[in-house]
């Protein structure tokens, strides 16, 4: 009797110590960009905070600059279970659905506060539910900056630009954007623009201060025009399935301190479009051009019919609440 009651005392010491053991809920994070950037310490810093609130229960790893999955492949990758978390850009979101295509159009958003104003506002909350019947859950919004266009010639008017090849992320909104001044726009991958300016095989690329900067594109263009046409913005978004099982505390911490991190790195990504640009200025690699108020409006002028030419896909109110967005 006694052995047998020994016996069950160490079992349950065993089972009991296997529970306490258990585990960790592994969340893989991926994302294409240098940790030095606004969604790399955005991530970096959701990874820490989880670290730190949720120890033994959660481990967020990181992969950065394209070490796990491309944006082009992440999310089947997510709808799989081999990746839990991303912050594609939203041009990246088409295939899902076409409301996120209002933040591609250009000269849209004023500057950032205006596409803030929207992102808050009910109608742009409302597209973070827009993916949820692709077994997407959208979770907050994380910015980068207003995007420029760089070039191995002066841009200054629209006629500039006329045949040129200019990288574009896979958005046709953006395919449009640039077919409407006569370029010729490239679906290519992130991870290979450098490469793509440095041999010449393209023109230019478009791009935020902070991405031009971090990836050394400034280097291998000579000229890059300020712009401000339209917005580089991510989504942070998780699959349903891996989401809605998580205990309602899990997901509840985890999503307290995913908006920490999204404050943190938005309040990087403003910062950095202003000290990015002066390093990029003062490094005599690459000529920043001010447009005048009249070449600025040629380029208004040769782009706003892309909004008309997608209004049915994204939706005239949309467009609307987000024009309003800048008073």
């Amino acid at each position: 009797m006694r052995l047998l009651t020994t016996a069950v005392a160490a079992l349950a010491l065993t089972v009991g110590a296997q529970v306490a053991t258990a585990a960790p809920i592994e969340l893989k994070f991926s994302h294409v960009v240098a940790e030095n950037t606004p969604k790399g310490q955005m991530a970096n810093k959701f990874r820490d905070l989880v670290a730190e609130r949720l120890a033994g229960k959660v481990e967020v790893k990181v992969f950065p600059s394209s070490q796990l999955f491309g944006d082009g492949k992440v999310l089947q990758a997510m709808l799989l279970g081999d990746v839990q978390m991303a912050a594609p850009s939203l041009s990246k979101f088409q295939k899902y659905t076409k409301k996120l295509q209002v933040f591609d159009l250009p000269f849209l958003f004023k500057d950032m506060a205006a596409v803030e104003r929207f992102q808050n506002s009910s109608s742009g909350q409302k597209l973070l539910k827009s993916l949820e019947k692709k077994g997407l859950v959208g979770l907050g919004y994380l910015h980068n900056g207003m995007k420029q266009l760089s070039a191995n010639d002066p841009l200054r008017v629209p006629a500039d630009a006329k045949s040129k090849k200019f990288r574009i992320m896979t958005s046709d909104v953006l395919q449009a954007q640039f077919e409407a001044v006569d370029a010729v726009p490239l679906k290519k991958p992130f991870s290979e623009v450098f490469t793509l300016l440095q041999t010449k095989a393209i023109d230019g690329q478009e791009n935020t201060w902070s991405n031009i900067y971090s990836k050394k594109f400034f280097e291998v263009q000579p000229y890059i025009t300020e712009s401000n046409h339209g917005v580089l913005d991510y989504l942070v978004v998780t699959s349903a399935e891996f989401w809605l099982t998580l205990d309602d505390d899990v997901r509840t911490e985890l999503k307290k301190a995913l908006d920490e991190a999204i404050a943190h790195g938005n309040k990087i990504a403003a910062e950095k479009a202003d000290s990015d640009k002066a390093a990029i200025a003062n490094s005599g690699r690459s000529e920043v051009l001010t447009l005048s108020d009249a070449e600025r409006q040629q380029w208004v002028d040769a782009m706003k019919p892309v909004w008309k030419q997608f209004e049915d896909q994204v939706g005239a109110d949309l467009i609307k609440a987000a024009e309003a967005s800048n008073k």
